[in-house]
Formats: C-alpha cells, structure tokens, sequence
C-alpha cells in the first residue's frame, strides 16, 4: 500500500565540513622550537617585544663580570572553553646565576594578602561599586633596573656583526632576582589603578574562581580521568608517617605547593592539605594516597567555587575549634578558625601546633585566642586599609589568656559555646560524614557557580 506519492521528492545533498585543527606540542629546547613555525613565531615576537621595550643594550663582555644565563619557556595559552588562544614564548634569567651584592641586591617585595582581596570585594559588593579588571602584560618587563646585570644573548637571535657583545639589561627580565621588587617599585607610581583578580561576576555578587589551575594540576599528576569523590578524608582515618617512600619527591612537593594555592579560594581543602604538607621532608606511600584523594575531589567539585555576596551587614563573626591530641604518633593538636564580614567568607585557618596541649580547654583556648588576633587585625584593615600590616610572621600578638579577656572586657569580642554540630570550624580539624561535610561546605560559601569564568589563562 503506497500512502503518499513519492515522485519528485528528493533528499538534500548534505555537505559536510570535516577538518582537524592540531596544536604545536611544547618543544624540548629553543632548537625544537625553532623548527616549528608557531613556536618559531612566538620567538620572535617575544623578542621583538623585548627590543621594542629597550629592554638591553649589546656591550663588549668584559672580563671578571658576571653574565646570567637565561632559558627559554614555552606555553599554550587557552580560552576559558579550552581552545588554543595563541603561543606563548618568553625569555626567563635564571636568577640563580646572579651574585648577591654584584648585580642584585634586595629581593623582598609586598604581596597583598588573600584576606584583603576577599575583604575588599566583599566591600564593593555589598555596596553594588562597579569593578574594574585591569590587566598589564608582561608586568616584570617595565621594571627598571638599579643594578648593573649582564646577560648573553638569545641564541637563534644572537647579533650577526656582535656575536661576541652581552646584553646590558636596562629593564627587568622574568626570572631576575630583583624583578618582582622592581615591578613593585614601578607600580607604585600609578597606585591609585587597582587591578583585581580576573572573577565571575553575577546577580548574587562573585565567585572566586580557579579552575584553569585546578585542570592543570590533574594534568600534572595525570590523573585526568581519575574517579570524583565526595569527600576529602575519612571519618576515623589519621595520616600517619608510614609505609614505603614515595619514588617522586619532586611531584609530591610540587602537588602539595599547588594544593596551598588553591585553598585561597577552596577554604574546603585546608585542613587535609594542612596534614600532606606536614610530610613533605619525607612524604610516604599514604601521604601520596592522600593527595591522589584531594584531586579526586577537587574534580568532582570543579563547578563549586567561593562566592561572595552583596551583604548589608558589617559585623565580624568567627568560628574555631580545636582537635585536641588529635595527632596519633605526637599528640599534638590541630585548630582551625574562619572569620566572615556580614555573609562573606573573608579568612580561614588549619593549623597543626608544635606545643603539647595539656588538657582540650586548653586546646580550645589557643584556638580563641588565635582567631581574636585575626579578627584584630580585620577590624583594624576595615578601618585604615594602608596599615603597614603584611604576613603572620610580621603581626607579634601575645596569645594568652589576658589577651583574650581584654578584648571581651572591651566589649570587642562576645566568646559564645557553639554545639559540635553547629560549628563549621569542625572542617578545618579532622573528617567528617558526607552528610555533615556537605553541609559546612556550603556554609562556607563554596557552591556551584553558574558559568566558568571568562577570558585568557
């Protein structure tokens, strides 16, 4: 039985566009690089841009100076969905080729403290202030140099009539010693430009975001399809200093440092990267075990970031508690405390002590009065932001019982009893249920954010 008339019918050609788009792999050596058109282009203008900055001088090598040996480095710059951006190649000094009091001299520069960016936003969010990103490329290159550094020249890119000549660096060059300072110094000029961590900016407020570091960390391990888990530890396991050597030491340390820098905006992972780092002079075969757990978890997690939300309220409110003789083998005891303005998450702590506790209250008590001293220190960054106050080893509080009473007898501070179940700061001092852990997560503002966030990594 034919229903329908077919005559005359006939289908689309349908055409379709099939190609492959490959990417240049990362090159060995600068005599690699410069065999594959993408990197050798890279080069190029990498040094174009260095020669257009005045960023040296060719100068005859002098004798009895010391000349700085450089590297190339070599990277994939990507958009936020994983698509290749472009190809990056710099041109880094190894600093350790330099000479203490001959061509460099103070190193130290000021980083500004995590807790003052989430402070700040925290602001500007409450009050709904437009935020402004600002970005400068290559930042180390403007700095200008006060010492006299010598360095040779890029080979691929050497003089042809000065083959023999040195680089006289006029500006600074990544990997100097003296380079973040002398960025510093410059920027110091136009201080009143600001620029924040690139962020996701939504309705609620922000979410401080680092996925494109936490993918390259799996990378790193090569545990990109590793299995995701929902926990960062167990219940009733301690991390003890046994078992069998770990072969990597390197890729340990190198695991457990990346780790760190992410519990700036994962105030979730601190108390287990706390207990990795604790053996990093002689990781073992379960330490290794515990970290391949926090990359499971932290792929599992990869859409929760730290939110911060506009927030009409301006008090201060702290949690801590402490874990008294938690430490199976040395009886030590671990604390932790966080430190919210209004709704916002701004510190947190996980804190192994070296003294011996002789008793939980006592515990309890360097758990308070650690958090007070933080929270002194907020009070006072709330009320003059340019206080000269940089890294805990540079703030000397007395923690003691007197300090801590004066503050409540000034009426600053209202020491409250809050119920195991109730205190969040439990996250920061041993395993918890699924259940519970999920729960104080998301008390801690870490909760899935609505898009990955935008732009060039």
């Amino acid at each position: 039985m034919v229903t329908r008339a077919k005559d005359g019918i006939f289908k689309p050609l349908e055409r379709m566009n099939c190609h492959v788009t490959t990417t240049s792999p990362l090159p060995r050596s600068h005599v690699h690089a410069l065999r594959d058109p993408n990197w050798k282009e890279a080069m190029l203008d990498e040094y174009n841009a260095l020669i257009s900055n005045r960023t040296w001088v060719l100068v005859p090598n002098l004798a009895n100076v010391n000349v700085v040996h450089f590297m190339w480095l070599f990277k994939h710059k990507f958009h936020a969905d994983g698509s290749l951006s472009r190809y990056k190649a710099h041109i880094v000094a190894n600093g350790r080729s330099q000479q203490q009091d001959i061509d460099c001299d103070e190193t130290f520069s000021l980083v500004v403290k995590p807790t003052t960016i989430r402070n700040v936003l925290s602001l500007l969010v409450s009050r709904d202030w437009p935020i402004h990103q600002l970005d400068v490329k290559n930042a180390f290159l403007h700095g200008q140099l006060s010492e006299t550094v010598y360095m040779h020249q890029p080979p691929g890119f050497v003089n042809s009539t000065k083959p023999d000549y040195v680089c006289h660096l006029q500006k600074s060059l990544y990997g100097l010693e003296q380079a973040p300072r002398a960025w510093f110094q410059h920027f110091t000029s136009f201080a009143t430009r600001i620029g924040f961590h690139h962020t996701q900016r939504t309705a609620p407020g922000l979410f401080l975001s680092h996925y494109k570091f936490a993918e390259e960390i799996r990378e790193k391990a090569h545990m990109q399809q590793c299995n995701p888990c929902r926990t960062l530890v167990d219940t009733e396991s301690k991390i003890e200093p046994e078992g069998a050597p770990v072969a990597d030491l390197t890729l340990y340390r190198s695991l457990a440092r990346a780790f760190q820098y992410l519990t700036f905006t994962h105030p979730d992972l601190s108390y287990v990267v706390q207990q990795v780092c604790l053996y990093m002079h002689d990781p073992q075969e379960p330490h290794l075990l515990a970290l391949k757990r926090i990359l499971r978890y932290v792929r599992g997690t990869l859409d929760h970031d730290l939110q911060v939300h506009a927030s009409s309220m301006t008090q201060l409110v702290a949690y801590t508690d402490a874990d008294w003789a938690g430490c199976p083998v040395t009886r030590r005891f671990t604390s932790g405390y966080y430190v919210f303005l209004g709704d916002n998450l701004l510190s947190w702590s996980a804190k192994r002590y070296v003294t011996l506790s002789r008793s939980s209250a006592e515990a309890k008590y360097h758990g308070v009065a650690n958090v007070v001293a933080k929270m002194a220190w907020i009070y006072n960054l709330l009320r003059e932001l340019h206080t000269p106050l940089r890294h805990q080893r540079t703030k000397h509080i007395e923690i003691d019982i007197h300090f801590v009473r004066d503050y409540v007898a000034s009426d600053q501070v209202r020491v409250l009893h809050v119920p195991s179940r109730f205190n969040f700061a439990d996250i920061f001092t041993k395993g918890l249920p699924t259940a519970l852990f999920i729960d104080f997560r998301s008390s801690l503002n870490i909760r899935m954010s609505y898009a990955h966030t935008a732009g060039e990594y």
